[in-house]
């Protein structure tokens, strides 16, 4: 029978709280300086007249899956709780991004991210923790608002859907050979809130961002591993470092 454990209760609120302080943070970093005195340097003056931008990000995701039991879990399988553990993955690529309005710009972020999400089984006596070590290909694609600039740095939020792809997928993986398979492909949606700094010579972008899969990206297969699961789908708290 699965057991609620009071951990999982407290991390359904880190999200809010992390994205909640990361605003806080931003706004009075922005504050102290849009009250500074005198004469303050405008980087970057004309920065928002070229239609479009390049650079580079290196992120720190914090990944796991959202595990939904199948129907026959309770009686048939001999876990007692399927878990997924939060796990610290890497990632980075490019950013361009093209200008659409005094407000609004696209952006696209595509990137390479290396994952380690894991899959914990709690037996009566014993846990076995299945491992999903991946590399993938990310295609986000995002809406980007940007709120006023004041001198040297300004708030922005994104939103939208990102494509990703598996690419060190292993031949029959899964199926009898006593390992949990997962499909190669999957699809998020995306948002996310930052802040710009404007420096001498380039834009520097702490960003908080949100992943939600919203496919199922189990798969199923004739061993024990895969008994009690209907549906897995990926969720994912991202810290990047822009740079354009």
């Amino acid at each position: 029978m699965h057991t609620t454990n009071l951990r999982d209760l407290y991390n359904l609120h880190w999200s809010k709280v992390i994205l909640i302080a990361f605003v806080l943070l931003s706004l009075t970093v922005q504050d102290a300086s849009a009250q500074g005195q005198g004469y303050r340097r405008k980087h970057l003056e004309y920065y928002d007249d070229k239609p479009i931008h390049y650079g580079i990000l290196f992120a720190m995701p914090t990944t796991r899956y959202k595990i939904e039991h199948n129907s026959t879990f309770m009686s048939t399988d001999s876990a007692f709780a399927i878990q997924s553990p939060r796990n610290t993955a890497f990632r980075m690529g490019f950013i361009v991004n093209a200008f659409l309005t005094e407000r609004f710009d696209i952006r696209l972020t595509p990137s390479v991210s290396l994952y380690d999400r894991q899959i914990k089984y709690s037996y009566p006596n014993s846990q076995k923790v299945e491992k999903r070590e991946s590399t993938w290909i990310e295609f986000p694609l995002l809406l980007k608002y940007k709120s006023e600039r004041r001198v040297n740095s300004r708030m922005y939020l994104v939103a939208g859907m990102s494509m990703a792809i598996e690419t060190n997928v292993r031949r029959g993986r899964g199926g009898n050979a006593g390992t949990l398979d997962t499909k190669s492909t999957d699809f998020t949606i995306d948002y996310g809130v930052g802040y710009e700094r404007f420096f001498e010579f380039f834009k520097f972008s702490p960003e908080l961002r949100f992943s939600h899969g919203i496919g199922n990206v189990f798969q199923p297969s004739a061993n024990s591993l895969s008994k009690g699961i209907n549906k897995l789908s990926t969720h994912t708290v991202t810290l990047y470092l822009n740079f354009e």
